[in-house]
């Protein structure tokens, strides 16, 4: 198996736990990552979720460093049009310089959630002067770099600090359009499968990143696996994922046709279309799982899954780390 493993985490609330209590599972499951040799270990961002505890991805992914050793943390992703483009950067050289070569930044251009929350965040700003996702993260890409001179910058504005190493840098997307985005800046690039992973879908994006000059691409997949395939099975629940498409306004995916709607209504959009999506949703014991993640290593030059498991139930999202891991390392002993 000559493909790496990594896990996206976006700390769900079990039932009528804590929120405490999913962020306490969060950090556990990063070391364990850790422990099983995970590359990486992201958070999400979701707001005005009561059911995700994940809001701030800064916050818990400085925590996670701080009780970690060597695995990288970042975020799956940072929601970019929220944020200032500086203070984003402020942010993620601050960690990078906090825990040298273990900062990744992850950015995804959705909002995280519902009108209603995406207008809370952005209440202060003027919608005219409002700049567009590619120019938002062009400026952050610059920076990110520090490539003018130190003593040039009372001129010159820049974000510090300027850690020894950058964040890593990658774009999550599902679309041609993002793929060669993220080519264009020298970014890696994550394709969102366990939103729309259907391989026509998968192949159009990351030859669109690779014909653009794009090196690293990663993909996202969701993974439901047990020691029985009967057992995998009883955890899969409605997987579908539905992208609503408004006219002159922000296309998102949500989980639902009813979730669609209330996102169409909430955003006081009448002409908008549904479109259902087919994630990548593997299923079934270790073995079947990794049979798969090979053939799409074998099929799309994929290096790097990033794992995220759809069932909230803790023990079942730490079973799938080490399930994983161990028929990885089994095979590859």
């Amino acid at each position: 198996m000559s493909y790496a493993l990594s896990f996206l985490d976006k700390s769900p609330i079990d039932g009528s736990e804590p929120a405490s209590q999913a962020l306490q599972r969060s950090l556990a499951l990063a070391r364990r990552a850790e422990d099983l040799g995970y590359r990486r270990f992201w958070v999400a961002e979701h707001h005005n979720s009561p059911k995700l505890a994940s809001s701030s991805p800064e916050i818990l992914i400085s925590h996670l460093l701080a009780h970690t050793r060597r695995i990288r943390i970042g975020s799956g992703g940072v929601m970019l049009q929220h944020y200032s483009a500086y203070k984003v950067a402020e942010n993620f050289n601050l960690l990078a310089a906090l825990a040298p070569g273990r900062v990744d930044l992850g950015v995804g251009k959705a909002p995280g959630g519902f009108p209603l929350s995406t207008a809370a965040l952005q209440k202060a700003y003027d919608p005219s002067r409002k700049p567009s996702f590619e120019a938002q993260l062009t400026e952050l890409d610059g920076f990110l770099r520090h490539e003018h001179d130190i003593e040039s910058t009372i001129e010159e504005l820049a974000a510090f600090p300027a850690p020894d190493e950058p964040p890593g840098r990658f774009l999550l997307g599902a679309s041609p359009d993002s793929a060669r985005l993220a080519a264009r800046l020298g970014w890696g690039f994550v394709y969102a499968g366990h939103i729309h992973g259907d391989d026509a879908a998968i192949a159009q994006s990351l030859t669109a990143y690779r014909q653009a000059g794009g090196k690293i691409a990663v993909l996202a997949i969701s993974v439901i696996t047990a020691q029985t395939a009967a057992i995998a099975d009883r955890f899969l629940g409605d997987t579908r994922r539905f992208h609503l498409e408004i006219k002159g306004g922000q296309n998102v995916n949500v989980g639902s046709h009813e979730q669609a709607l209330e996102y169409a209504r909430q955003a006081g959009a009448t002409d908008y279309r549904i479109e259902e999506r087919s994630p990548r949703v593997l299923r079934g014991t270790p073995a079947d799982v990794h049979l798969e993640l090979q053939r799409l290593h074998d099929r799309f030059g994929i290096d790097e899954f990033i794992i995220d498991c759809p069932v909230s139930e803790g023990a079942h999202r730490l079973s799938t780390i080490e399930l994983l891991a161990g028929t990885r390392n089994a095979a590859a002993a």
